[in-house]
C-alpha cells in the first residue's frame, strides 16, 4: 500500500481513463469517476504529508508505515474517505462547503453501488453532478500543481473547461440579475425611507462587527451589509500588552444586507457580485481567557457556586498540597 502522492495521482488517472471509456449515461461511468475522485483527494492530502492518510492507532503503527518505518508484521490502514474529504476542506482554501457536499454525494453513491443492491448511479443522472465533479477535480489538481490536462488529457480537459465556463456564466448572470432586482426595489423607496434604512444598517453593522461579522458595501443599494465565511489556514497569534490577538483568514461565503434585503450565499456567488475578497478576523483575548486559566479573583465566587449546587469543589484536590 502506498500513500505517496505520485502513485495515488497516477492511479486516479487510470480510474478516470476507465470512466471515460464508458458511455456517460451508464452507471459505470459514475462509479469509476467516484473511485478516481477518492484517489485524487487522497493524492492532494498526501501532497501535504502522507502521514495524514494513516488511520490513528494506539501504537502508531500506521503512522510508522507512512514514514516507511513500519513493521512487516502489521498491516497498514488508511483513514476513511469522508475524513479525506473533510481534510480537503480544512487544508485547501478553494475546496469550500459546496465542493465538500458534491464530493461527499458522489462518494456516497459509490458506497451504495458497491455495498447494496441499489442502482445508485442510475438514480443519480450525470447531469446532476458532472459540473461539481469537474470543479472538485480542478481544485484538487491545482493544489497539487497539476492540471485537468495532466489528469484527463486534452479532449476531456476541453469538455471540462466548457462545462465550468457555462456554470460560471450562469452564476454570474443569476447574481447580476438578483443584485439589479434588489437595487431597483431600494431605489423605488422614497428618500426619507432610504435615509432611515442607511442609518439603521450603519448602526447594526457597527454592532455586528464586534461580533465577528465583516462589513461590506452592498453591491445593490450601497448600504452597509455584513459578510460571514469559513476560516482556513493556521491562526496567527500576536502577544500585546496584557492581551493576545488571534488573526484568522476567512473565505467569504454569505452576505446579508438588511436595507434592501439582498442575501447571497456561496463563494462563487459573492465573487460574481464583486464582494468575494478574503478577509482577516481579529479576536482579542485576555491571557487567562485564551489559555483557559482561572483568575485568582474569581476563586471564591466559583467555589461558592459549586457549594450552592452541592457539587464537589474543583479545587478540593489541591487543598492538601
Amino acid at each position: 500500500m502506498s500513500w505517496e502522492r505520485e502513485p495515488l495521482f497516477t492511479k486516479a488517472k487510470l480510474f478516470f481513463e476507465k470512466a471515460f471509456n464508458e458511455d456517460k449515461e451508464e452507471p459505470y461511468f459514475g462509479l469509476w469517476c467516484a473511485m478516481g475522485l477518492e484517489l485524487l483527494a487522497r493524492s492532494a492530502i498526501s501532497k501535504v504529508s502522507p502521514t495524514l492518510l494513516a488511520e490513528p492507532d494506539r501504537d502508531h503503527q500506521n503512522l510508522l508505515h507512512a514514514l516507511n518505518l513500519g513493521s512487516s508484521k502489521s498491516q497498514r490502514k488508511s483513514i476513511v474517505t469522508i475524513h479525506v474529504i473533510s481534510l480537503c476542506q480544512t487544508l485547501i482554501t478553494q475546496f469550500t462547503d459546496a465542493e465538500y457536499k458534491i464530493a461527499s454525494a458522489i462518494i456516497n453513491r459509490r458506497n451504495e453501488e458497491l455495498h447494496s443492491g441499489g442502482a445508485a448511479f442510475e438514480e443519480y443522472p450525470t447531469q446532476q453532478w458532472i459540473s461539481g465533479f469537474y470543479k472538485c477535480c480542478k481544485i484538487l489538481c491545482e493544489f497539487q500543481e497539476e492540471s485537468l490536462n495532466s489528469l484527463f488529457g486534452d479532449a476531456i480537459q476541453k469538455e471540462a473547461d466548457i462545462i465550468l465556463a457555462e456554470v460560471a456564466e450562469e452564476v454570474i448572470g443569476k447574481t447580476k440579475s438578483l443584485v439589479a432586482a434588489h437595487k431597483k426595489v431600494f431605489e423605488n423607496k422614497d428618500q426619507k425611507e432610504q435615509k432611515k434604512l442607511r442609518e439603521e444598517v450603519q448602526k447594526s453593522g457597527d454592532l455586528l462587527a464586534y461580533k465577528g461579522f465583516h462589513r461590506m458595501e452592498c453591491p445593490a443599494c450601497g448600504c452597509v451589509g455584513t459578510i460571514t465565511g469559513e476560516p482556513y489556514g493556521k491562526d496567527n497569534i500576536e502577544h500585546g500588552e496584557g492581551e493576545i490577538i488571534v488573526r484568522q483568514s476567512i473565505l467569504p461565503t454569505k452576505f446579508n444586507c438588511k436595507a434592501c434585503e439582498l442575501k447571497l450565499s456561496g463563494y462563487n456567488v459573492l465573487s460574481a457580485a464583486g464582494i468575494g475578497n478574503h478577509y482577516t478576523k481579529r479576536t482579542t483575548y485576555m491571557p487567562e481567557e485564551y489559555y483557559e486559566m482561572i483568575n485568582p479573583d474569581d476563586f471564591d465566587s466559583i467555589a461558592q457556586r459549586f457549594d450552592e449546587l452541592s457539587l464537589p469543589s474543583p479545587y478540593e484536590e489541591y487543598d492538601n498540597e
